[in-house]
């Protein structure tokens, strides 16, 4: 039975609800709490700010009756001499601490039901002077016209204005580039072409708004297919690869999201590898560093980075899961991805190695794309697009 992640605290990673029972000392904390705070914020919103010695990884969940948020910050334990500072004005009542597992569940209580907190109202904010990291959350009450007529009309508070999310798929290379060619000539742009549009049909029949960066054999510019996702309002933008290594031993999996340093040498290579796509087309190659200067700074990059690493740990779950051989050592990596600079949470995956002969031969079988696509519709109906 799928269960709401919405309506149960979430564990980062995915990691099995089981771990909820496990005793507190079988965990060891690697972020500590430095500090509690409320205050009011033009426009009549409140502040909540939580302070942590490192940059933290959390979820939220709105619990009714009464009305709270709850931070769920993984890592941490229970710092009893961190006392809450209020501001008077604001929506929240009363601030609590409470351990589960690993992580620790920051409750704010509310004087009136607030909606869910928009992107654009979380900051997580880099250390300065005394201040440490600060996950930060603007909000305001709930429209009270409007949580009367939902209540009226039999609907879910909150829901009336919801959305589809949107997912960009973004077939990688394509036209002139063909990307890696396998021994038996199989071209990596035809396999992640093939795998895209299946995936864009099963996430429109699973309750997704999906759209493809290329629908057919054309080159874009690596800086046009992260424009689509911006132009489309994603909530999602996922490039898919197919790898070649010179080994031809290595096969699997591997998922990358966006960084400015890449956490190993293959990544880095494999992102220089992608990056050279942009080099067969001179035109619009030399304004993309304006477009990565107007997009990115480095609050948005810091929420994209926690959208887009959460989103890739499900999909390495489930293709897991899913029993698709994953590439020895580290699967989930991050890299400066050209493709992946935009406002968007995204990832990059290598479905898988061409340079591989049995491999080569899976990611050209309908069946085997179908695995893949389900693996992927899965990751993408577990990601929690509301945080």
């Amino acid at each position: 039975m799928k269960v709401s992640r919405r309506n149960l605290f979430k564990i980062a990673g995915g990691a099995a609800c089981v771990f909820a029972m496990l005793p507190r000392a079988a965990f060891a904390a690697r972020n500590n709490l430095r500090g509690l705070r409320t205050g009011v914020q033009p426009g009549n919103k409140t502040r909540l700010v939580i302070e942590t010695s490192a940059r933290p990884s959390y979820t939220l969940s709105y619990p009714e009756n009464p009305a709270r948020i709850v931070v769920s910050v993984a890592n941490m334990a229970v710092n009893n001499n961190v006392k809450p500072n209020l501001a008077t004005g604001t929506l929240v009542k009363s601030i609590s601490q409470a351990q589960v597992a690993d992580r620790l569940l920051v409750t704010a209580e509310l004087t009136k039901r607030v909606a869910e907190i928009p992107r654009s109202g979380i900051m997580i904010l880099e250390p300065s002077g005394d201040n440490g990291f600060r996950l930060v959350f603007d909000f305001a009450a709930t429209a009270g016209a409007a949580a009367a007529t939902a209540g009226k009309d039999g609907a879910k508070p909150g829901k009336q204005n919801s959305r589809k999310p949107i997912i960009v798929i973004d077939p990688g290379h394509g036209g002139r580039d063909p990307g890696a060619i396998g021994r038996s000539g199989v071209r990596e742009k035809d396999v992640v072409l093939a795998v895209s549009r299946k995936l864009r049909a099963a996430l429109n029949s699973a309750g997704f708004t999906a759209h493809l960066t290329r629908d057919r054999d054309i080159f874009l510019n690596l800086d046009t297919r992260a424009g689509i996702a911006e132009k489309r309002k994603a909530d999602l933008f996922i490039s898919l690869h197919a790898n070649a290594n010179p080994s031809r031993d290595v096969r699997g999996f591997s998922i990358y999201t966006l960084s400015q340093k890449a956490s190993d040498q293959e990544a880095a290579k494999l992102a220089e590898a992608e990056n050279a796509a942009d080099k067969i087309d001179v035109d619009g190659f030399s304004g993309f560093e304006k477009n990565v200067r107007r997009i990115l700074s480095s609050l948005q990059q810091n929420m994209l980075a926690e959208y887009s690493v959460e989103f890739a740990h499900t999909a390495h779950k489930k293709l897991k899961a899913a029993g698709i051989p994953e590439q020895s050592k580290k699967s989930v990596r991050s890299a400066p991805f050209a493709v992946l600079r935009s406002a968007t949470p995204s990832a990059l995956i290598e479905l898988g190695h061409l340079s591989h002969r049995e491999e080569e031969k899976l990611l050209n079988t309908g069946a085997h794309q179908d695995k893949l696509v389900a693996a992927m519709v899965r990751a993408i109906q577990d990601h929690n697009f509301e945080m």
